[in-house]
């Protein structure tokens, strides 16, 4: 699990912050740089072609290996080829570029829905507890070398060589996939109609059961604004670094393994926050943390380039997001219906990424007409309509959502 979780978390900088940072180096305009948010939205529709994962069989020897590993040993050859495209890139030719960084993040998002069901299928209820936090750590320390070591090795290796880097580890997927034991799963039914009738299963009758709830548009509003400022944010931080001054390395470090402990800490004071207070009553309180972290980018702002105010400024912006990331995915796993937790689940998670993949792309442009300082005020604000509706939720209890009784401590 560890294995796969490592292998999983490599790709995702590749189309995010290390990609833009990249951009950012070869004097990309800002709102070319907000665009790239939207590469990712592969991870924001993975749902729509699971069931395709699900029903259609894999072809000829890879049969013995079972339906999830199979299509592993097919997704994950691909997605090397794709990331070694992508490393050969020019910034200064950004189609090619754009078109190899889309295509890394589907193929990413197809190997996590593999991964994802081979997991659910493998492990007792028991264990899942287990192995998801042993998929975390490696998908951690993942994001660590394709973030903040891929970026150190550029200032040595230039781009194409540290890219190539992180493709060699990605390489070692097909080794943790045949490494892995088969579940002990039944065949499923294959072909068009079986397609058909699981993406109904997978999209429409969860959508539809949550919709049927009173309250549910309400809180799809929070779920689909909670994210909009940090989205807005985080994906101009990369063209902000360099605007202020800061070189390759400087940022490699604050964002190095400081962030990732930072964000350890936060996510297990959320989990305390949530236990303590209830999810709902968690989320606004790190839902405003979250949203006065925003804040110390006018700290970054008057700092001068100092190097020191840039690495607090990760640390604790990381520990605010991981914070509130706890209270949020239980939120949203508390929201789904027994028997339909999965599909609900990516259906949710799918909505609070969209202004990441969809809005944030739009930041480059606001930074490039407001400036940075009015610009990370917008984001600030952003993040208000977002806590107003969870007051309002909780105020007046009106949602008949299972989240509205506190969790047991």
């Amino acid at each position: 699990m560890a294995g796969l979780g490592f292998v999983a978390g490599l790709p995702l900088p590749l189309s995010g912050f290390t990609l833009r940072q990249w951009f950012s180096e070869s004097g990309s305009s800002l709102p070319a740089i907000g665009w790239t948010a939207s590469i990712g939205i592969s991870y924001s529709l993975k749902f729509l072609w699971a069931p395709a994962l699900d029903r259609l069989g894999v072809p000829g020897m890879l049969q013995r290996l079972g339906q999830r590993r199979g299509w592993l040993l097919i997704i994950q050859p691909l997605l090397v080829l794709a990331c070694i495209g992508l490393a050969l890139c020019d910034p200064s030719r950004p189609i090619p570029l754009v078109a190899a960084a889309a295509l890394v993040a589907f193929l990413s998002a197809s190997q996590d829905i593999a991964i994802d069901a081979w997991r659910i299928e493998l492990f007792p209820e028991r264990a899942q507890g287990a192995a998801l936090a042993a998929y975390i750590w490696g998908y951690r320390a993942a994001l660590l070398i394709a973030g903040s070591v891929a970026i150190k090795l550029a200032g040595s290796l230039g781009w194409h060589g540290a890219l190539l880097c992180v493709t060699v580890l990605i390489a070692m997927g097909p080794i943790f996939t045949l490494i892995a034991p088969a579940p002990p799963v039944a065949p499923m039914r294959r072909g068009e109609a079986g397609v058909l009738a699981s993406l109904r299963a997978a999209v429409l009758r969860p959508l539809t059961e949550f919709l049927s709830r009173r309250g549910a548009v309400v809180t799809l509003a929070f779920v689909l604004l909670f994210k909009l400022g940090e989205a807005m944010a985080g994906t101009m931080a990369p063209p902000f670094y360099r605007a202020l001054g800061y070189n390759r390395d400087q940022v490699a470090t604050a964002i190095g393994v400081p962030s990732l402990l930072a964000a350890l800490a936060g996510a297990a004071v959320g989990g305390y926050l949530v236990a303590r207070l209830g999810a709902m009553r968690a989320l606004i309180l790190t839902g405003f943390v979250q949203m006065a972290s925003m804040a110390l980018y006018f700290a970054l702002a008057v700092s001068g380039g100092d190097p020191i105010i840039l690495v607090l400024k990760v640390l604790l912006e990381g520990f605010a997001e991981a914070m509130a990331d706890a209270a949020f995915i239980t939120f949203l796993s508390s929201l789904c219906a027994p028997g339909l937790t999965a599909t609900q689940y990516a259906l949710l998670s799918s909505i609070a990424t969209l202004p990441l993949r969809t809005m944030g792309g739009f930041s480059g442009w606001a930074a490039q007409s407001l400036g940075w300082v009015p610009f990370y005020g917008l984001t600030i604000f952003a993040a208000v309509p977002a806590m107003l509706i969870m007051v309002a939720i909780v105020a007046t209890r009106r949602a008949a959502l299972p989240i509205l009784q506190p969790l047991p401590e």
